[in-house]
């Protein structure tokens, strides 16, 4: 098995047989509109939150944030997941992430209605558009400079250089995160958001949490303590919005390493335990939830995990289709456990041409229900439109999954398709990374 993204649907087969992945040459249900509640979406299809690091100073969006929503808004996707958005300025994980407060709606609202308006115009519908909160906890970094907040010291991350014990925050401090999460969907029902994701993944504030074996206090130890934040965020943003405000969250089920660091891990090893992940499921459902959004991994630490990658800092320990392998089964399961929420997938970049296929076959057989694209929409913006209308994805548009996207971010820079949209992008990459695309 050789690490490249698969051109043609043929090019997969012929790699498929190890991890078996459910395939189909029709796509045709992606196009399918799908309800959320009191929400329609147009289709199946979904623009993952692709964070372009390229807000203003005080959090609101700028020329190249307006520029990347249009684009996506023309291609036609039924959800638009809008990008990690600071509900805390202190939370920010760069000094241009967006930072949505009582100061700046109107921009965002301007956004929200721009996206709306621009996809009915370009393809007869509007997408649900959906706001991720987040506080970024111990990849804070809002002036530039890591100012990291955390829920534990973990060596796994930390080595020999502990994080100082004066930045795990307090019990009193993850109440206010909590507060600022809720008032986050105020603000985001307000700016004309469809949704809210009370972001709980990759390692930021809340989803470290959940894996808070050893902390003490109302946050750690227990699995009812390390899920209140999550819990009473969404609670209290369900309390505080609307029937027909869309209440979600993109959770990480598995981080990828052992207890008592990871969650989502047996007991033993670091295999995939979906114990916690489907008591938390079904405990956030109770409270108001009908969409998850599913992924695994940390991008800072195990990248392979969560966005397998041809080329990347590292050689992976895995084929990268073991990791799509485990992304999509494990969110089958969860399914299969948890049938009454709506599921999103994630990690289906890397299949390529053959993703379109394999999504749809296991969307057929009830394994989750909407496909989430993420690194795809960088490289084309069109993906959705160009599914519906020719049954899958222009071989010549495929996101390559070099990792220069996520260079350019790690760089402090604005991240972006070096490939296909390289008058904008590749001066950014020669000028933070060096280097040119191959």
């Amino acid at each position: 098995m050789t690490g490249r993204v698969y051109g043609s649907l043929d090019a997969f087969l012929q790699q498929n047989g190890e991890v078996r992945l459910p395939c189909t040459e029709d796509t045709s249900i992606l196009a399918q509109s799908v309800r959320i509640g009191a929400k329609i979406l147009p289709n199946r299809l979904v623009c993952q939150p692709m964070e372009g690091c390229d807000g203003k100073a005080d959090g609101t969006p700028d020329i190249l944030t307006l520029r990347r929503y249009d684009r996506f808004a023309r291609g036609g996707a039924g959800l638009v997941w809008f990008e990690a958005t600071a509900v805390m300025e202190e939370g920010r994980a760069n000094p241009r992430q967006l930072w949505i407060n009582d100061g700046n709606i109107d921009a965002f609202k301007a956004v929200v209605e721009s996206i709306k308006s621009t996809c009915l115009k370009t393809n007869g519908c509007e997408p649900v558009v959906i706001m991720q909160a987040t506080h970024s906890g111990r990849y804070s970094k809002p002036h530039g400079t890591p100012a990291p907040l955390i829920a534990y010291n973990n060596p796994i991350f930390e080595g020999d250089a502990p994080i100082p014990k004066d930045h795990i925050v307090t019990d009193e401090y993850i109440d206010g995160v909590r507060d600022a999460l809720v008032n986050g969907a105020r603000l985001a029902e307000k700016a004309g958001f469809d949704g809210v994701d009370i972001k709980c993944c990759h390692r930021y504030l809340n989803s470290e949490l959940l894996s808070a074996y050893t902390r003490p206090g109302r946050y750690g130890g227990s699995l009812e303590n390390r899920t209140r934040l999550l819990r009473e965020s969404v609670e209290g943003a369900v309390q505080s919005s609307r029937s027909d405000f869309i209440v979600t969250t993109r959770l990480n089920v598995y981080d990828g390493f052992p207890r008592p660091y990871g969650f989502g891990a047996a007991a033993e090893g670091t295999e995939f335990d979906e114990s916690e992940p489907v008591w938390l499921l079904r405990e956030i459902h109770k409270l108001g939830v009908k969409l998850v959004n599913i992924t695994m991994g940390n991008p800072y630490f195990n990248p392979h995990v969560n966005r397998p990658f041809a080329s990347g800092k590292y050689t992976p320990p895995e084929h990268p289709l073991r990791g799509v392998a485990r992304m999509l089964k494990g969110t089958a399961r969860l399914k299969a456990q948890v049938p009454e929420l709506t599921f999103i997938c994630s990690a289906l970049s890397y299949l390529g041409a053959a993703a379109p296929n394999v999504a749809s076959a296991f969307i057929s057989q009830g394994g989750f229900d909407l496909a989430g694209f993420g690194r795809t929409v960088f490289a084309n913006p069109d993906f959705a439109r160009d599914i519906i209308t020719t049954g899958g994805l222009d071989s010549r548009k495929l996101c390559l999954c070099c990792s220069k996207c996520t260079d350019i971010m790690r760089a402090g820079g604005t991240p972006g398709c070096i490939v296909h949209d390289r008058e904008v992008y590749l001066p950014i990459y020669k000028q933070l990374c060096g280097g040119e695309s191959k």
